[in-house]
């Protein structure tokens, strides 16, 4: 995008004048919000929006010089004229004052970019501070979606050039002036960058996003109440646990110093030492899956090459009951952490790529232990792998036991937990037994009898085979999650009908597609269809306990300038835990390439939206056509029978959908009530 206005800036031989506090300050109150939008839109794109938004006030806050300062870039001056209200001494945008602050801005903004050093001081919004409070900008989430996804594919330095040249008018000349005096580098290399940036200006004349943007006007949202009140209480007794723990450091005796013997390695209390007795593990019969009233994962037979090592079981089972400091630990959302209540039930033990790997069952939870292969001896006689990867780190950190007389060394090793209370067929299809890279391998139900993998953003490829051992351990297969940053595919397994994808944790998440509340399986061109533009959404679910993920197209809009029909998609993820479900409402214009993402109209958390106890959805979005006219539009469920808007884009219609002309500028978002065939009203997503 070429600048539309005249620099405020030109060449004159001689040093800059210098500029005094005074003005500088006269600058910030000016063109306060201004200088915010500046610093927001070269702040990274990856840190959450209210974190962009308090840093970039505090950016600004911090701008004022010191002393007095030079108008950066040296040998240049401002110029009077319609590219600035001030004169040249002025705190207008063509002044020196003005110039010094967003020079000033531009420089923290890139700084506080950079990575830092873990001994330093974070400089990322370090004032203001709001505590119990999210602000995020007030505007449009369409007009926010496309302004992120255009800086995140820029550099620092290039989102300061296209900030210039785009939000401040400077020329090419002077923008590659002023990011030398910010301290970039390479000037023209961003300056490139910027202009290779294809910015969603709306119609010839619009304004883009990046100028509608004003991070000065605000809406606040209440954080996380009740993780806020557990981290409170959290901290109280971890202060009360200090204190008592620094008074018994007073106590005679040798403390914790290097010469102390470790906990004894077997738990004393008879219950726990039943728990952790190898040879007290349950095992399900062979063939009880094949008669059981309800196939779950209880039903599942002990598999594996290594289901007698009483060694590495007993090690799984003490280290599930007390792990160590060489123990990595993760636990899924909402799972109960700790020893298991008695003896659990045995799935699965033996060697899975580079890891020995045990999954155990409780009833209640998923357990999975993995130790790192070697041939290593070690003092009392067992083999002892060698660390490696985030185990040998972890390793590296502990304390050294193998100094201890008359103890063994301890293993890295990693300790997963997961949540499966109310399990059913569908849901124990399968679990992830091993991580390698970005890639994973499935250990499938006993009662699974194909495995496949299919690309879900190509709905018309077919599915190749996947390739499985005889004790049910697949082939590798590759995991967007794992691989992180961008979505190029989205690999997902099919066993027998069921579809299922890696979220990051041990049971995988199950992929249905319907109206609920009786969703089916991923089959047929429609279900494939919706699910292209849709798996590209799951990676905001990762790592989040999620059950499965339920992808509806509930409405169909033909649009108003006649190119085509557009798709409403409304996704549901469910939590083992039950509470914290994601609803996202999709709106899908027609496209070339059927795995292109739709644009996320409407998000909420913790809503019955698009689920069995209120099977129905309303959405909006605003919408650009081909000819550069805004609409605002609407869709609902089958439910609904008419659709009303207020606010700045007032109308109605009857029906499921209604399309009316919008203002370029969308900064204040519709009011939207439906009316439902039973005579109830519903008010939109989000």
């Amino acid at each position: 995008m070429q600048p539309t206005a005249a620099s405020p800036y030109r060449p004159v031989p001689g040093a800059a004048e210098p500029v005094g506090v005074e003005q500088a300050e006269a600058a910030v109150v000016e063109h306060y919000p201004r200088l915010v939008r500046l610093g927001y839109l070269i702040l990274p794109p990856d840190l959450p929006r209210d974190r962009r938004v308090l840093t970039a006030h505090a950016l600004v806050q911090r701008a004022l010089p010191r002393h007095r300062e030079a108008v950066p870039p040296p040998g240049w001056r401002p110029a009077a004229g319609p590219a600035g209200r001030g004169t040249a001494g002025g705190p207008g945008p063509g002044g020196p004052g003005y110039a010094c602050v967003r020079v000033r801005v531009v420089r923290g903004a890139l700084a506080a970019g950079r990575s830092r050093r873990s001994w330093r001081w974070p400089r990322r919004g370090l004032l203001p501070l709001v505590r119990g409070l999210r602000l995020f900008p007030l505007g449009d989430a369409a007009d926010g979606l496309a302004l992120d996804e255009t800086l995140a594919g820029l550099t620092g330095p290039g989102r300061a050039a296209y900030a210039l040249r785009v939000v401040e008018r400077l020329t090419d000349r002077a923008a590659r002036a002023a990011l030398a005096a910010a301290g970039v580098a390479d000037p023209g290399a961003a300056l490139a960058e910027a202009a290779a940036v294809r910015d969603a200006a709306g119609p010839p004349g619009g304004t883009p996003p990046a100028v509608r943007c004003d991070p000065c006007a605000l809406r606040a949202r209440p954080t996380d109440l009740l993780r806020r009140r557990q981290h409170g209480r959290a901290a109280l007794v971890g202060a009360a646990a200090l204190v008592v723990c620094g008074s018994l450091l007073g106590l005679p005796g040798r403390g914790w110093g290097p010469g102390t013997t470790p906990a004894p390695a077997e738990p004393r209390d008879p219950a726990t030492a039943a728990a952790v007795d190898p040879d007290r593990l349950t095992r399900a019969e062979p063939g009880a899956w094949r008669v059981a009233t309800r196939q779950d994962f209880t039903t599942w037979p002990a598999r594996g090459a290594r289901i007698r090592d009483t060694a590495l079981l007993g090690r799984a089972l003490r280290t599930w009951a007390r792990p160590g400091p060489y123990t990595q630990v993760s636990v899924s959302p909402g799972t109960p952490a700790g020893a298991p209540p008695g003896p659990p039930q045995l799935l699965w033990a033996g060697d899975v790529d580079r890891a020995t790997v045990v999954v155990l069952h409780d009833g209640l939870r998923l357990v999975r232990y993995a130790e790192p292969r070697g041939d290593g001896r070690g003092a009392s006689g067992t083999p002892v792998p060698a660390a490696s990867g985030a185990g040998a780190a972890a390793a590296r950190r502990g304390p050294d036991r193998a100094a201890v007389p008359g103890t063994t060394p301890e293993r890295p090793a990693a300790l997963d937990l997961a949540r499966v209370d109310a399990g059913d067929k569908a849901s124990a299809t399968a679990l992830v037994i091993g991580r390698s890279g970005d890639r994973v391998r499935y250990l499938t139900a006993p009662w699974v009898r194909t495995a496949r993998v299919r690309d879900l953003l190509a709905p018309r490829r077919p599915a190749r085979p996947l390739r499985r051992t005889a004790d049910g351990v697949t082939a590798p297969v590759p995991s967007p999650v794992a691989r992180g940053g961008g979505c190029r595919g989205w690999e997902a397994a099919q066993f027998g009908g069921r579809t299922v994808a890696d979220l990051g944790e041990i049971v995988p998440a199950r992929l249905t597609y319907g109206a609920p509340p009786a969703p089916r399986d991923v089959t047929g061109a429609e279900a494939r269809a919706v699910w292209a533009g849709t798996a590209c959404r799951l990676a905001a679910m990762a790592s989040r306990g999620v059950r499965s993920v339920n992808a509806w197209q509930f409405a169909v809009q033909p649009l108003p300038d006649g190119t085509g029909v557009a798709r409403w998609v409304c996704a549901r993820a469910e939590t083992w835990r039950g509470p914290g479900s994601t609803v996202l409402a999709q709106f899908r214009p027609p496209a070339d390439d059927p795995g292109a993402p739709g644009v996320v109209a409407a998000t909420a958390e913790d809503s019955t939206a698009c689920g069995p106890r209120q099977p129905r959805v309303l959405s909006a979005v605003r919408w650009r056509s081909a000819g550069g006219r805004w609409y605002l539009l609407a869709a609902g469920s089958p439910e609904v029978v008419s659709i009303a808007a207020g606010g700045p884009v007032p109308g109605a219609a009857a029906g499921r959908t209604l399309a009316l002309p919008a203002p370029a500028d969308g900064a204040v978002r519709p009011a939207l009530r439906a009316r439902l065939a039973d005579g109830g009203r519903m008010r939109a997503l989000g």
